[in-house]
């Protein structure tokens, strides 16, 4: 289970801080309801989720709240290819702080790894260099995304 913000609590609310914002209720049981799941979710799943214990809050919320946790970096963004923006909680990981998805073409099931990541930094690194350096771009982040078919739908 992944740690929340309820337990790196000064630097969620610092960041929010940092950017002009307070920390609300709703925005708090969205990253509590992000930190406690492994899964990418749909914001309509993290407003289902939120609903159980806050049925005040309304999707439009969820959906202006999880753009602002991705724009502060609280929060990770993903497309699977489903037609559905899916959101991953950045901070407090139990994972490494970088990883990788392999997705599923068939059945869509996502694959967090960490296998390879000092190989794939190492040659990341020089890969970022070199296109900072041509493009003069000021690289910030990365996403790698591998598509195929997992072991069930092979």
């Amino acid at each position: 289970m992944r740690r929340g913000c309820e337990e790196a609590s000064d630097g969620c609310h610092g960041k929010f801080r940092g950017f002009g914002y307070r920390m609300t209720l709703a925005r708090q049981s969205i990253l509590d309801v992000l930190s406690r799941t492994s899964k990418h979710l749909s914001a309509e799943e993290i407003y289902h989720e939120v609903y159980k214990t806050h049925p005040t809050s309304g999707l439009a919320t969820v959906y202006r709240t999880v753009e602002l946790l991705v724009q502060i970096g609280l929060v990770n963004k993903f497309d699977f290819g489903d037609n559905r923006a899916r959101y991953e909680l950045e901070i407090g990981s139990e994972h490494k702080a970088h990883h990788h998805h392999l997705v599923c073409m068939n059945c869509r099931r996502v694959i967090d790894y960490t296998d390879f990541i000092e190989e794939e930094v190492e040659l990341l690194s020089k890969t970022e260099k070199g296109l900072s350096k041509k493009y003069n771009f000021q690289i910030k982040k990365h996403i790698i995304q591998f598509y195929g078919l997992c072991d069930k739908c092979q």
